[in-house]
């Protein structure tokens, strides 16, 4: 039996995907907080470390999302079972597969808007202040005006689609009493 089966066969997520969930969702979560937190300081050497550890993390978030979606690719997740799909609604069923899909095009869109907005305004990127990475688009402060709205948008939108996600997910447990949430979280199988 090859993995992918063996995994689709499961009820719950891999340990891996379940590790790789969390992780990501903690990671976006308090890199949303420093985000909102950086942005009305003043300017301050606080700012500018901030500001680096965003960017930091914003390429550890991208390298995370890049492990999960090829794990993803690689590792069938359990479907959903009979009886949830049965008592969905089809409208839900539809913004079920929908989020998860914008979830993961925001988890490469957010971070590489970020690198682009800051490679234009000519901030280039050290990796944890000693690994330089390539300028994302040229310097260009125009661009970088245009830019940095869609980073923020695509921020926001991301924090509100965890939060949808985040929603449903609690429904389904304190509500539908489905036991849907736990399959992603860690324990005894």
């Amino acid at each position: 039996m090859t993995p992918a089966l063996s995994t689709a066969a499961s009820p719950r997520y891999h340990g891996v995907s379940m590790a790789l969930h969390w992780v990501l969702g903690l990671a976006l979560a308090a890199m949303f907080g420093v985000g909102l937190y950086m942005a009305d300081l003043p300017f301050s050497p606080l700012r500018l470390k901030l500001y680096n550890w965003h960017k930091w993390a914003g390429v550890v978030i991208l390298s995370l999302s890049l492990a999960r979606l090829l794990w993803r690719l690689t590792h069938r997740p359990p479907a959903l079972p009979r009886t949830v799909e049965a008592a969905m609604p089809a409208w839900q069923l539809r913004a079920y597969h929908a989020t998860h899909g914008l979830l993961y095009a925001l988890f490469f869109a957010v971070p590489l808007i970020g690198w682009a907005y800051s490679s234009a305004a000519g901030f280039s990127m050290v990796l944890f202040g000693v690994l330089p990475l390539p300028d994302f688009v040229p310097v260009d402060k125009a661009l970088a005006a245009l830019i940095k709205p869609w980073h923020e948008w695509s921020a926001f939108t991301l924090a509100g689609l965890v939060a949808l996600h985040v929603a449903a997910a609690l429904k389904h447990h304190w509500v539908d009493r489905d036991g849907l949430l736990q399959r992603m979280l860690p324990g005894r199988r």
